[in-house]
């Protein structure tokens, strides 16, 4: 199951992912779902280390 969001940003950090994106040949869309993901999975990964450690 997906879910949609709507994102807003500063325009130069705009500019700067559809650079990103263009030059990894993507749609701009897929390449913040691919962070937003990976970030959301490395402070799970983050507080899960933390939780061990007490």
């Amino acid at each position: 199951m997906v879910k949609r969001i709507t994102v807003t940003l500063p325009d130069k950090t705009a500019k700067e992912l559809e650079n990103w994106a263009s030059d990894e040949g993507r749609p701009t869309a897929n390449l913040a779902s691919y962070l937003i993901q990976k970030a959301v999975d490395e402070r799970n990964k983050h507080e899960s280390n933390q939780q061990q450690e007490k």
